[in-house]
Protein backbone atom coordinates (compact mmCIF):
# COMPACT_ATOMS: atom_id res chain seq x y z
CA UNK A 1 0.00 0.00 0.00
CA UNK A 2 1.52 3.21 -0.85
CA UNK A 3 2.29 6.24 1.54
CA UNK A 4 -0.66 8.42 2.81
CA UNK A 5 0.40 12.04 2.19
CA UNK A 6 -0.50 14.54 4.24
CA UNK A 7 0.37 18.78 3.77
CA UNK A 8 -0.73 20.88 6.65
CA UNK A 9 0.51 23.18 8.90
CA UNK A 10 0.81 22.34 12.95
CA UNK A 11 1.76 23.62 16.30
CA UNK A 12 4.67 21.63 17.83
CA UNK A 13 3.19 20.73 21.37
CA UNK A 14 5.15 18.35 23.23
CA UNK A 15 8.51 16.76 22.61
CA UNK A 16 9.22 12.75 23.12
CA UNK A 17 12.52 11.15 23.71
CA UNK A 18 13.99 9.80 20.77
CA UNK A 19 13.83 6.47 20.21
CA UNK A 20 15.78 4.40 17.41
CA UNK A 21 17.02 7.29 15.65
CA UNK A 22 13.22 9.52 15.54
CA UNK A 23 12.24 12.17 17.76
CA UNK A 24 8.28 12.07 18.43
CA UNK A 25 6.13 14.93 18.16
CA UNK A 26 2.96 15.60 19.59
CA UNK A 27 1.02 18.25 16.97
CA UNK A 28 -1.67 20.59 16.49
CA UNK A 29 -3.41 21.11 13.30
CA UNK A 30 -6.16 23.18 12.60
CA UNK A 31 -7.79 21.06 9.78
CA UNK A 32 -6.02 17.72 11.38
CA UNK A 33 -6.65 18.25 15.07
CA UNK A 34 -4.32 15.73 17.33
CA UNK A 35 -1.60 14.19 15.03
CA UNK A 36 1.45 12.26 16.18
CA UNK A 37 4.40 12.72 14.34
CA UNK A 38 8.05 11.05 14.08
CA UNK A 39 10.77 13.01 12.40
CA UNK A 40 14.60 11.13 11.87
CA UNK A 41 17.37 12.52 14.03
CA UNK A 42 20.53 12.48 10.95
CA UNK A 43 23.63 12.16 12.36
CA UNK A 44 24.86 14.91 10.08
CA UNK A 45 22.10 16.92 9.72
CA UNK A 46 22.42 18.43 5.84
CA UNK A 47 21.63 22.37 5.03
CA UNK A 48 18.28 21.15 4.42
CA UNK A 49 17.05 19.48 7.45
CA UNK A 50 14.87 21.70 9.68
CA UNK A 51 14.57 20.07 13.44
CA UNK A 52 11.26 20.46 14.92
CA UNK A 53 11.14 22.24 18.38
CA UNK A 54 8.45 22.74 20.99
CA UNK A 55 6.03 25.74 20.41
CA UNK A 56 7.13 25.89 16.84
CA UNK A 57 4.13 26.58 14.42
CA UNK A 58 5.30 24.64 11.01
CA UNK A 59 4.46 23.99 7.44
CA UNK A 60 5.10 20.08 6.95
CA UNK A 61 4.73 17.64 4.53
CA UNK A 62 3.59 13.95 6.39
CA UNK A 63 3.50 10.75 5.07
CA UNK A 64 1.70 7.94 6.99
CA UNK A 65 1.90 3.99 6.15
CA UNK A 66 -0.67 3.10 8.52
CA UNK A 67 -3.88 5.11 8.34
CA UNK A 68 -2.63 7.97 9.54
CA UNK A 69 -2.33 6.99 13.11
CA UNK A 70 1.78 7.85 13.45
CA UNK A 71 2.87 10.07 10.15
CA UNK A 72 6.56 10.67 9.17
CA UNK A 73 8.19 14.16 8.50
CA UNK A 74 9.37 14.83 5.01
CA UNK A 75 9.86 18.31 4.91
CA UNK A 76 9.23 21.22 7.13
CA UNK A 77 9.17 24.31 7.51
CA UNK A 78 9.37 26.91 9.91
CA UNK A 79 6.73 29.64 10.14
CA UNK A 80 6.98 30.99 13.67
CA UNK A 81 9.43 29.95 16.78
CA UNK A 82 8.90 31.65 19.98
CA UNK A 83 12.59 31.60 20.94
CA UNK A 84 11.89 34.35 23.73
CA UNK A 85 9.79 31.77 25.67
CA UNK A 86 13.22 29.41 26.67
CA UNK A 87 14.40 32.87 28.48
CA UNK A 88 12.35 32.12 31.36
CA UNK A 89 11.71 29.04 32.93
CA UNK A 90 8.48 30.42 34.30
CA UNK A 91 7.44 31.15 30.60
CA UNK A 92 8.94 27.42 29.56
CA UNK A 93 6.66 26.32 32.80
CA UNK A 94 3.40 27.81 31.40
CA UNK A 95 3.82 26.95 27.58
CA UNK A 96 4.51 23.58 28.15
CA UNK A 97 1.62 23.26 30.65
CA UNK A 98 -0.52 24.66 28.33
CA UNK A 99 0.75 23.05 25.10
CA UNK A 100 -0.02 19.40 27.03
CA UNK A 101 -3.06 20.67 27.49
CA UNK A 102 -4.18 21.18 24.63
CA UNK A 103 -2.42 17.86 23.40
CA UNK A 104 -4.07 16.04 26.19
CA UNK A 105 -7.86 17.13 25.14
CA UNK A 106 -9.76 15.84 22.27
CA UNK A 107 -11.14 19.10 20.15
CA UNK A 108 -14.22 19.13 17.92
CA UNK A 109 -13.73 20.40 14.32
CA UNK A 110 -15.42 23.39 15.22
CA UNK A 111 -13.14 23.89 17.69
CA UNK A 112 -9.83 24.01 15.85
CA UNK A 113 -9.28 27.73 14.46
CA UNK A 114 -10.13 28.67 17.97
CA UNK A 115 -7.52 26.69 19.59
CA UNK A 116 -5.25 27.72 17.03
CA UNK A 117 -5.20 31.40 17.59
CA UNK A 118 -5.10 30.85 21.28
CA UNK A 119 -2.09 28.52 20.84
CA UNK A 120 -0.93 31.39 18.55
CA UNK A 121 -1.28 34.27 21.16
CA UNK A 122 0.15 32.04 24.30
CA UNK A 123 3.28 31.31 22.80
CA UNK A 124 3.57 35.15 21.48
CA UNK A 125 2.83 36.83 25.03
CA UNK A 126 4.88 34.49 26.75
CA UNK A 127 7.65 34.82 24.53
CA UNK A 128 7.45 38.62 24.46
CA UNK A 129 7.58 37.74 28.77
CA UNK A 130 3.97 38.51 29.90
CA UNK A 131 3.76 37.61 33.24
CA UNK A 132 3.71 33.38 32.51
CA UNK A 133 1.14 32.84 35.83
CA UNK A 134 -1.46 35.01 34.32
CA UNK A 135 -1.18 34.17 31.06
CA UNK A 136 -1.55 30.59 31.53
CA UNK A 137 -4.69 31.49 34.07
CA UNK A 138 -6.27 33.85 31.08
CA UNK A 139 -5.75 30.87 28.55
CA UNK A 140 -7.31 27.84 30.90
CA UNK A 141 -10.46 30.13 31.26
CA UNK A 142 -10.72 30.94 27.87
CA UNK A 143 -10.48 27.14 26.36
CA UNK A 144 -12.79 26.44 28.66
CA UNK A 145 -15.26 28.86 27.78
CA UNK A 146 -14.59 27.64 24.06
CA UNK A 147 -14.98 24.31 24.59
CA UNK A 148 -18.69 25.52 25.87
CA UNK A 149 -18.16 25.35 29.52
CA UNK A 150 -20.19 28.11 31.69
CA UNK A 151 -16.95 29.15 33.63
CA UNK A 152 -18.34 33.07 33.51
CA UNK A 153 -21.34 32.20 34.61
CA UNK A 154 -20.47 29.75 37.39
CA UNK A 155 -16.94 29.80 38.56
CA UNK A 156 -16.62 33.46 38.54
CA UNK A 157 -19.80 34.43 40.71
CA UNK A 158 -18.74 31.70 42.77
CA UNK A 159 -15.38 33.40 43.89
CA UNK A 160 -15.33 35.47 46.86
CA UNK A 161 -15.75 39.28 45.90
CA UNK A 162 -12.25 40.75 46.20
CA UNK A 163 -11.06 37.64 44.21
CA UNK A 164 -13.98 37.74 41.92
CA UNK A 165 -12.84 41.56 40.88
CA UNK A 166 -9.29 40.69 40.43
CA UNK A 167 -10.53 37.64 38.46
CA UNK A 168 -12.62 40.09 36.23
CA UNK A 169 -9.47 42.67 35.58
CA UNK A 170 -7.35 39.65 34.61
CA UNK A 171 -9.95 38.26 32.34
CA UNK A 172 -10.72 41.48 30.19
CA UNK A 173 -7.51 42.67 30.07
CA UNK A 174 -5.64 41.46 26.46
CA UNK A 175 -2.26 39.33 26.79
CA UNK A 176 -0.78 42.30 24.89
CA UNK A 177 -1.20 44.34 27.27
CA UNK A 178 -0.63 41.83 30.15
CA UNK A 179 3.21 43.24 30.89
CA UNK A 180 2.05 46.01 32.24
CA UNK A 181 -0.54 45.14 34.23
CA UNK A 182 0.49 44.47 38.47
CA UNK A 183 -0.83 41.35 39.25
CA UNK A 184 -0.79 40.01 43.06
CA UNK A 185 0.92 36.77 42.64
CA UNK A 186 -0.91 34.65 45.54
CA UNK A 187 -4.06 35.80 44.08
CA UNK A 188 -2.97 34.85 40.91
CA UNK A 189 -2.06 31.42 41.91
CA UNK A 190 -5.47 31.42 44.27
CA UNK A 191 -7.57 31.86 41.16
CA UNK A 192 -5.73 28.97 39.47
CA UNK A 193 -6.42 26.35 41.61
CA UNK A 194 -9.59 27.31 42.48
CA UNK A 195 -10.34 27.59 38.42
CA UNK A 196 -8.60 23.87 37.89
CA UNK A 197 -10.59 22.45 40.90
CA UNK A 198 -13.93 23.59 39.29
CA UNK A 199 -12.50 21.93 35.74
CA UNK A 200 -11.76 18.85 37.58
CA UNK A 201 -15.08 18.62 39.30
CA UNK A 202 -17.40 20.15 36.55
CA UNK A 203 -16.01 19.37 33.23
CA UNK A 204 -14.60 16.72 30.93
CA UNK A 205 -11.68 18.74 30.30
CA UNK A 206 -8.12 16.47 31.63
CA UNK A 207 -5.72 18.81 33.42
CA UNK A 208 -3.37 15.73 34.07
Amino acid sequence: MPAQPLQTEAFVLVRRPAAESFHAFSLFSTEHGALMALQRAPRKPGPGHVALDLFDEVSLHLESSNQGRTWFVREARILSRPGGIGRSYEALQAASAFAALIARNPVEHESRPNVTALLRAVFSALAAAGPPAVIYLKSLYRFASEEGYPVKQQWLPSLPKLLRSQAELLLRTPLAALGAQAVPAEACGNLQRRLETYLRENTEILLD
